[in-house]
Parts: structure tokens; sequence; C-alpha cells
């Protein structure tokens, strides 16, 4: 069995402008020290790693920092000195385009195999375990890369593990910033395996006989993007292809929706809230549902920024105030007629539970019409 360790989208030099100064650095320091961990987890024996291939975006910018591309460079030095096969692919953040690109300053000491070539080549083979690995890319390169001209991936027609590696969109929709990449050309190539980036989420598909990849960003980025927390390890045996997804410490970043539909007051919502504390995580809230008191977002993200390592909330809830809801049974409206007709079935029910369920209704009803629902 070959194992191949398929990376993109890492961003590293990302500076997270969502966080105050001291949490930004905090978390920009930890991004940055991904690769260190990846590298560990290559060049552990238990692991087995024979090939890392990074599909683009290894850098936030095309031209980071000079002490973190030499941190990054020595990092994949460790990968060529243990003996593993490693490839980099430009992206289109660290795009090679451009004359000070990282990729053209630094092309003649960069540890492994940089791919440079504007169309889409033959860019590397290596003999693994008895099994030539055979590895076609590109680096799109402004004037050069002709886009109406990538329907043609090569590959040669010797025996071994062919596998295509290309930073951009699966049929790419227009007005995109990315390399346009059609499944139905990609099909025909006969490629074993398509290693794919930047897409930020872990997405596979056949593409032909192949099995095509997005290994997705390990790490969060931005508070739209949490990041997979995982690795992507690619097997191939014997003409078999399958996926490990081995989890990778990363700080947790999850986007949590509360209901507020059932919370009678705002210690309750506190509650709700404070139930998933954690000064480790960073977590985004999205308040949903009909609530019988205002909410005040401002205030609660103050009273609870102390639980978390980052809190923002999207509050998308309808606040209705229950005290004013008897007058709508004196219009002459649809509203009106719903309202009666819920108040006069809670009249006639014993049975709390049901009268519960049925002030709920009344609430999520009536938050619908304030929506035009």
């Amino acid at each position: 069995m070959i194992r191949m360790l398929h990376l993109a989208d890492l961003h590293l030099g990302y500076k997270p402008t969502f966080l105050d100064d001291n949490r930004a650095a905090i978390r920009q320091k930890e991004r940055d020290q991904i690769l260190e961990k990846v590298v560990n987890f290559a060049l552990d024996p238990v692991n087995s790693i024979d090939i890392v291939l990074i599909v683009g975006d290894l850098f936030e910018t095309h031209r980071p920092e000079e002490k973190l591309t030499r941190t990054v460079m020595e990092q994949l030095k460790r990968l060529v000195a243990a003996g593993l096969f490693c490839v980099t692919v430009p992206g289109n953040h660290d795009e090679i385009s451009y004359h000070d690109s990282v990729y053209r300053v630094k092309k003649d000491e960069w540890p492994g195999v940089l791919v440079q070539n504007p169309m889409p080549e033959l860019v590397a083979t290596r003999e693994t375990k008895g099994t030539i690995l055979w590895i076609y890319s590109l680096a799109y390169t402004g004037g050069l890369t002709k886009v109406s001209s990538l329907g043609n991936y090569p590959r040669d027609p010797g025996e071994g593990i062919h596998i295509g590696a290309f930073h951009g969109t699966l049929d790419w929709n227009p007005g995109e910033r990315s390399l346009p990449l059609k499944s139905g050309d990609l099909a025909k190539s006969g490629y074993d395996y398509i290693a794919l980036g930047h897409i930020h989420q872990y997405q596979k598909q056949k593409v032909g006989a192949a099995l095509a990849v997005y290994p997705g960003a390990v790490e969060s980025k931005s508070l739209s993007e949490r990041g997979v927390g995982h690795l992507t390890v690619v097997n191939f045996d014997h003409g078999k292809v399958d996926i490990e997804k081995p989890e990778v410490a990363v700080r947790k970043h999850e986007q949590i929706e509360l209901d507020l539909s059932t919370a009678d007051n705002w210690e309750t919502l506190q509650e709700k809230c404070r139930n998933y504390r954690d000064p480790d995580k960073i977590v985004e809230f999205k308040l949903k549902g009909t609530p019988g008191f205002p909410v005040n977002v401002e205030r609660l993200v103050e009273e609870l920024e102390r639980s978390f390592f980052h809190i923002s909330m999207a509050d998308e809830s309808s606040y209705v105030d229950l005290a004013q809801i008897e007058k709508y049974t004196g219009e002459h409206t649809v509203r009106s007629e719903f309202v009666k007709r819920i108040f006069t079935r809670m009249n006639q029910t014993e049975d709390e539970r049901e009268k519960e369920i049925l002030k709920l209704a009344l609430l999520k009803g009536l938050a619908a019409f304030q929506r035009g629902e």
C-alpha cells in the first residue's frame, strides 16, 4: 500500500482581523504551527506516509514574511531528508505570477518538487515500494496559463499510479476567482486520483473512474470558514483508492443554533449559551425562534465573552410581545383569526403540555406574520 498525505489551503501567515490584537496574535501563531504538526504526522513511522502533496495556498499571500518562509522551508526539508516524496503546487493566494512571488524568489532552494509550469504537464515521477507515482499539475500564471486550452490533460502510458494535482474549482461558475476545471475533461485523463485545492470544506466525488477530493482547510480561518479539523490520507492499494481522515489537534470553532422559543426570560437565554462555555473555543451563536422578551445582542456578547476564546452572535429571532397579543383579536385580519383560534383551543384544554405547545405555535405563527410569511 502507498499512502499519500493530501494537503491544501493551509493559508499560513493569515492574520485573523475579527479578533482583538492579543487574541489575533495568539491565533496567527497557532495557525502557522499547523505545518509542523502535519510534518510530525507524516514522519511518524506509525503513519507510513510515502508522499506529501500540497495543492495550493500553502501561504495566505504570494509574499509571506521571510521568517515564515524560512520556517516553512525547514519543515519541508525534514520531509525530503526523511526520503518522502514532497510536491508543492502554487495556488491563487500564493500565486506564482508575480515577480516577487515566494515561489519565484525561492525556486532554486525550494525543498522537493515545486510546480512552476503554467499549463498541465507531467511534473514528477517517483518509484515508491516498487510502484511508479506519476504527478501531473500546473501553476496558474497570469498571461501564460491558457484557460481555454485546459481540456487536454496529459497522461503517460506507463504503469503505476497517476495523480492529477490542481488548485481550482470543479465545474467553475463565471465570476469566481479560481482556475476553472471541467470534470468532463478531467474524466478523460485516466488519472487514478485527482488531488484538488481551493474549496475549504472537505469534498469528494467520482470524476470518471477517478476519485476527486478537496481535503479542505485543516484549521479554521475566519468566522465563515471553520476548518475540517482532520488530515486527508489517501491509500492506493492494488487499484483501490480509499480515504482516511485522522483528526489533528486544532482550536475548536463551532457554529451553534439556539431556538429561543422556549426561553422564558433573559436569564434562561444566558444559561442556554453558557451550557456551551469553553474558554478555548471560537463560537458563533445564531439565535432563532420567537422569544417573548427583547434580545440585546451586544449585552449578551459582553456578558458571555469571558466564557469563550471568541464569541459572535447573529440574532435571527423574532420577538413577540406577549402582553400585546390579545389586541390582535380586535383586528379584521387573517392574523386575528389565527390568534382567536389558538386562544379558543387553549381555553378548551386542561392538558398543560398541550397548552405549552399551543403557546409555542402562537409565538411562531405571529413571528411568521411579522416576517410577512
